[in-house]
């Protein structure tokens, strides 16, 4: 198939500034901006998205499967994430009017009478990673391969399940003890190190090893550091510990680019952790980067935590500019005609699927890159004034070939640029044979040639149905995994920081339709970018 840029039918809004914030404090933004059309849409796909959810579970165990095939076929594991989302996806399809509330009830209670059954590590609490779904058995061997697996403890994904787990106590009463009796029993803590000031990646029982740590705040692992630190497992300045880019020097100068600072100071002092608020220049934007430019590493943690709202002069900001980063690379930068670029299944030239790192290059800081496309295109701005790092050519648009988009990329930017969001999956449906009646959106599809995974992932479904809850019931997920006493360790804790991210229009901003087509400028509402270098 040829590439096609989209033509906005609104592009003659050119120069409309961005939506106004929400004055709720614990929601996202209250405005949508969608039609009534639209908005029937969104329902639509919610009720499509919980029907790969009915064939995934096995109904003994109550378990998703990791991933189901376009057969109906279920892969034997499944882990602690895809358990959280599954269970926030039951809670979201009841509210959406997609099952009833009984339904939900049994589905959920289902899947607590498994994990009260299932073997976890002691003292700390925290679940394996990996599960046989149709036995709630721990694996020890690889159902695909049948080679051996060393059962780990995964800071992240135990992090998903307790997520899930404080969204149904906080959106099913009858349930609510047993599902904080689950999450109050894990302790974050067992992955704090004192001495890093970080978390492990995560820890092997058997054997002690420990993998440590995560280094970069943009990532989907603040998931762990927020329930560590609500629970009074974790010290808050361990939200400090973390790089928002590496240093600007030539001692780092390895990373993707050279950050800049943007404006006011570079360094500032939080809880006595000093924090080197740096930023990446991308093609008009700065902003602070995730490892590997991915949305699901900047997004997921805000379908529970409202961030933007709670940081509006961090994540208020960052957001935004991370959907702007991911809309341009794709409508302008590689010229796909589409966006969304996250880990996913995709599916290979010679046939079959793997699991790939996908992202934008240029807005993460891995210098290999996390590409757009299969064949790894990727960019190097170099580290200017440094030996051996200088910026080489930029790529042309049709170097960027094989280009995979997941559609679940494009359901978290739902909160920040919906219209967008809504005409690229309008897009990549229309298009493609991506997207079915009764299931939804495949996990992804290579925009050159056509072809799709014909998988859906647990843990991509669970997204979108939170991402469509919080956007057409203002916040509805945020707000069942919200409490007083998370509220009150956390907020004031992002409250304090100030990225130099810019442009500082895009705080809690909605990009409009108007905005994608300035954003081939590399100008931002209606507005010239700051100053390079």
């Amino acid at each position: 198939m040829s590439r096609r840029v989209l033509l906005l039918v609104t592009a003659v809004l050119l120069l409309l500034p961005l939506a106004p914030p929400s004055a709720a404090q614990g929601r996202a933004p209250g405005r949508t901006g969608l039609t009534a059309a639209e908005t029937a849409t969104l329902r639509e796909y919610a009720a499509a998205t919980w029907g790969s959810f009915e064939d995934m579970v096995d109904p003994g165990t109550g378990l998703p499967t990791d991933r189901l095939r376009a057969d109906g076929s279920r892969d034997t594991e499944t882990s602690t994430s895809n358990i959280g989302v599954y269970l926030w996806s039951a809670v979201a399809a009841r509210d959406l009017g997609v099952i009833a509330p009984a339904e939900a009830r049994e589905r959920i209670a289902a899947v607590l009478t498994t994990l009260e059954s299932m073997e976890r590590h002691e003292p700390s609490g925290q679940f394996f990673n990996w599960y046989d779904h149709t036995t709630g058995e721990k694996l020890t061997v690889w159902p695909p391969s049948g080679a051996p697996l060393t059962p780990i403890l995964s800071s992240v994904d135990n992090g998903w399940l307790a997520a899930g787990l404080r969204v149904v106590s906080g959106a099913v009463p009858e349930l609510s003890d047993r599902a904080d009796e689950l999450a109050d029993g894990m302790d974050f803590g067992f992955y704090y190190r004192p001495e890093q000031n970080r978390i492990l990646f995560h820890a092997v029982p058997s054997t002690g090893e420990e993998a440590c740590c995560y280094d970069t705040l943009v990532s989907e692992a603040r998931i762990a550091l927020y329930l560590g630190i609500a629970q009074g497992q974790i010290p808050p300045e361990a939200y400090y510990g973390t790089w928002r880019t590496f240093p600007d020097s030539c001692d780092w100068s390895w990373q993707e680019t050279r950050p800049g600072s943007g404006r006011g100071r570079a360094t500032r002092s939080y809880y006595g952790v000093d924090v080197f608020e740096g930023n990446y220049e991308y093609r008009g934007l700065h902003l602070v980067p995730s490892w590997g430019g991915s949305m699901f590493e900047a997004l997921m943690p805000s379908l529970v935590v409202p961030e933007a709202q709670w940081g509006r002069n961090s994540w208020g900001m960052n957001h935004p500019l991370t959907v702007a980063a991911q809309i341009t690379h794709g409508l302008h930068e590689a010229e796909y005609g589409y966006w969304g670029f996250s880990p996913a299944d995709v599916p290979l030239p010679g046939g079959g699927i793997g699991y790939e790192a996908m992202g934008v290059d240029g807005a993460g800081m891995d210098p290999g890159g996390y590409p757009s496309n299969l064949d790894r295109t990727t960019v190097d701005a170099g580290f200017e004034g440094c030996p051996g790092r200088p910026a080489q050519p930029v790529p042309e648009p049709a170097a960027f070939t094989n280009g995979v988009v997941t559609p679940h990329a494009a359901f978290l930017g739902l909160p920040f640029a919906p219209g967008p969001a809504m005409d690229n999956l309008a897009a990549l449906r229309g298009d493609f044979d991506v997207y079915t009646d009764d299931r939804g959106f495949f996990d992804s599809v290579n925009v050159d040639t056509g072809a799709v995974t014909g998988t859906y992932l647990s843990l991509d479904q669970g997204m979108v149905m939170a991402a469509i809850a919080n956007t057409l019931l203002d916040g509805r997920i945020q707000e069942y995994f919200v409490d007083r006493d998370l509220q009150r360790a956390l907020h004031p804790m992002l409250a304090r920081e100030r990225f130099t991210a810019a442009p500082r229009c895009a705080v809690i901003g909605v990009i409009d339709r108007g905005d994608v087509a300035n954003l081939a400028s590399e100008r931002l509402c209606g507005r010239t970018p700051v100053s390079r270098g």
